[in-house]
C-alpha cells in the first residue's frame, strides 16, 4: 500500500520529486484500490489500466531526466463521464454513446493532463448529468460508501464515492443545480462549484451555449481543501470557446485576512427545513467561529425564496429542445426514466414574452441576492435538507434549493465535511462568497478543515483500507 496516495496533492508531488515514490507505484496502488472497492460502489464505469501504467512509466522517466511537466506530474486521477476524454470512451451516461470516443479532451481535462495528471478511469454520472442521483441504463447506480443502500448524490456521485473510499485523490465533476456539492455532502468529502465563467464548460455533456448554460460549472472534488485550490488554479481561465468563461483575476486564499471577514449564516432557508443533525452542525460551526472571535450574523439573502420557481421556469423555457437535441446527437433511442418523464410532460408552450419575463426575473433575482455582500463577505448554510437518502426514497425538489439558489446567482461555493448524523452519515456545510472570490470560500474552508478534521474514511471500508 502506497501511503502517499492518501496525502494532499502537494505532498504527493513532493514525494515524487524527491524519489520517495514513483508514478508507477502510485498508479498501481490506485488501480488496486479501485478493483477492491468498485464492486460495491459501482463508481468507476471504465478503466485505462495499461494506458495509465504506460503514462506513469513515461512520467517516471521524465522525472529522472529532469523533465517533469507540472504540479500534478505523475499523479493519478479519474474524470466524471460527462467530460470528454479523447483516449477513453465518454458516454455521458446515455446508451447512444456507449462506444463513443471524442476527438479531443474537455478543456479542463486537457489542462490537467498538461499539468502532468494521469487518467486511470471514468466515473459514473446520470444521463446527461440531469439528476441528483447517479444512476443510468448503461451502468446502473452508484452506492454511497458509508451505506451501500444510500445514494452517493448526483450528478458527480461516481467521483465523490470513489474519493470518499480512498481510491483516488481527486476527480473533476460538474454542477448545474448542486451536482458537485450534493455528492460532496452525501459522501463526506470536499468540493467546489466555481463562479460562473471561471472554468470553461467546453467538452461537457451539457453544452456551453444556450439559455441555461451559465448554470453549469466544472469543478474539482477531493479529500483536502488545499487540493481544491491547486486544481482550480489549473483548470480556470478562458479557452476562447466557452462564451461565458472570462479571464477573471485569481486571488490566493493564503492572502485572505480571515479576521476581517463578515460572515452570515442560516440553517433553514425557509423553503425546506433540514434534519436536526444538519442544523446542529451549522450551529456548531457558528459557535466555533464566534468562540474564535469572528463576526457572525444570522440571515438569508434577499430573494432566495424565488430560487426554485425560477429554476423550474428556466428548465422549461426551451420546450424540451435541449433534451431532444442531446438525445438526437447522441443517437439514444431509449432514455432513462427521468429524461423520459421530462419529455412526457410535453412542451408547455411558453411564449417569447414569457421566456423574456423569466430571464428578467432571473436577472432581478441575481441583483437582489448580490445585495447580501453589502454587509457580508461569506455565507455559511446547509448543502441539502437531508444526509444521504435511501436509493428508493422519494425526492422533494425543494430540498435541493440550498444548492440551486446559487447556480442561479453564479456564486462560488465550497463544501466541506462538518459533522456526522446519528447513523454515521456525513454532513457537509456550504461556504459561499461573492463572484470570483473563491479565495474567501477556500480560506474559510481550510480554517474549518483544520479545526474540524473534515475528511475520514468510511468504516465500511476500514477492512479494505486497514493498512492506510
Amino acid at each position: 500500500m502506497n501511503e502517499f496516495l492518501d496525502q494532499p496533492l502537494q505532498v504527493i508531488a513532493a514525494a515524487l520529486k524527491n524519489g520517495e515514490t514513483t508514478s508507477v507505484a502510485l498508479v498501481t496502488d490506485c488501480l488496486e484500490r479501485i478493483d477492491r472497492v468498485n464492486p460495491d460502489l459501482n463508481a468507476v464505469v471504465s478503466m485505462a489500466k495499461d494506458l495509465a501504467l504506460k503514462h506513469a512509466a513515461k512520467a517516471d522517466a521524465d522525472s529522472a531526466s529532469g523533465q517533469a511537466t507540472g504540479p500534478l506530474h505523475g499523479i493519478p486521477m479519474t474524470i466524471k463521464d460527462s467530460l470528454d476524454t479523447f483516449d477513453m470512451i465518454t458516454t455521458w451516461g446515455t446508451q447512444g454513446r456507449q462506444q463513443f470516443r471524442p476527438g479531443k479532451d474537455a478543456a479542463c481535462v486537457a489542462r490537467l493532463r498538461r499539468a502532468g495528471a494521469i487518467l486511470v478511469g471514468k466515473t459514473n454520472t446520470p444521463e446527461f448529468t440531469l439528476s441528483f442521483q447517479t444512476d443510468n441504463l448503461l451502468f446502473g447506480r452508484t452506492n454511497n460508501p458509508f451505506d451501500l443502500n444510500r445514494s452517493s448524490g448526483g450528478s458527480s456521485g461516481g467521483a465523490a464515492a470513489l474519493i470518499a473510499s480512498g481510491a483516488i485523490p481527486f476527480d473533476i465533476g460538474t454542477d448545474t443545480g448542486g451536482s458537485i456539492r450534493l455528492p460532496a455532502h452525501f459522501c463526506g468529502i470536499s468540493g467546489i462549484k466555481p463562479t460562473t465563467g471561471r472554468v470553461p464548460c467546453t467538452g461537457n455533456a451539457l453544452p456551453a451555449f444556450g439559455l441555461i448554460a451559465p448554470l453549469t460549472q466544472p469543478g474539482p472534488l477531493a479529500r483536502y481543501v488545499d487540493d481544491l485550490t491547486l486544481l482550480l488554479s489549473i483548470i480556470a481561465g478562458p479557452d476562447f470557446i466557452d462564451p461565458h468563461c472570462i479571464d477573471a483575476p485569481w486571488y490566493d486564499p493564503k492572502q485572505v485576512n480571515l479576521e476581517q471577514l463578515r460572515i452570515g449564516y442560516h440553517s433553514d432557508n425557509g423553503l425546506s427545513s433540514p434534519e436536526p443533525a444538519i442544523i446542529a452542525s451549522i450551529n456548531e460551526v457558528v459557535e466555533l467561529l464566534e468562540g474564535t472571535g469572528f463576526n457572525v450574523t444570522p440571515g438569508t439573502p434577499n430573494g432566495v425564496e424565488m430560487a426554485s420557481l425560477i429554476m423550474t421556469r428556466l428548465m422549461a423555457a426551451d420546450d424540451q429542445d435541449l433534451l431532444i437535441t442531446l438525445l438526437e446527437e447522441s443517437r439514444t433511442s431509449e432514455p432513462s426514466s427521468k429524461i423520459q418523464n421530462n419529455l412526457d410532460r410535453g412542451k408547455i408552450g411558453m411564449t417569447a414574452v414569457e421566456v423574456a419575463q423569466t430571464i428578467n426575473v432571473w436577472h432581478s433575482y441575481q441583483s437582489s441576492m448580490l445585495s447580501y455582500f453589502n454587509d457580508h463577505d461569506l455565507l455559511i448554510c446547509p448543502v441539502n435538507a437531508h444526509t444521504a437518502i435511501l436509493h428508493e426514497q422519494q425526492e422533494n425538489m425543494l430540498d435541493y434549493s440550498y444548492t440551486m439558489a446559487y447556480n442561479l446567482t453564479g456564486w462560488p461555493s465550497v463544501v466541506i465535511r462538518a459533522g456526522t448524523d446519528e447513523t454515521g452519515l456525513p454532513i457537509g456545510i456550504q461556504i459561499l462568497a461573492a463572484p470570483f472570490r473563491e479565495d474567501r470560500c477556500l480560506a474559510m474552508a481550510s480554517f474549518l478543515e483544520d479545526k474540524l478534521g473534515s475528511f475520514s474514511l468510511p468504516d465500511i471500508y476500514s477492512g479494505a483500507h486497514s493498512e492506510i
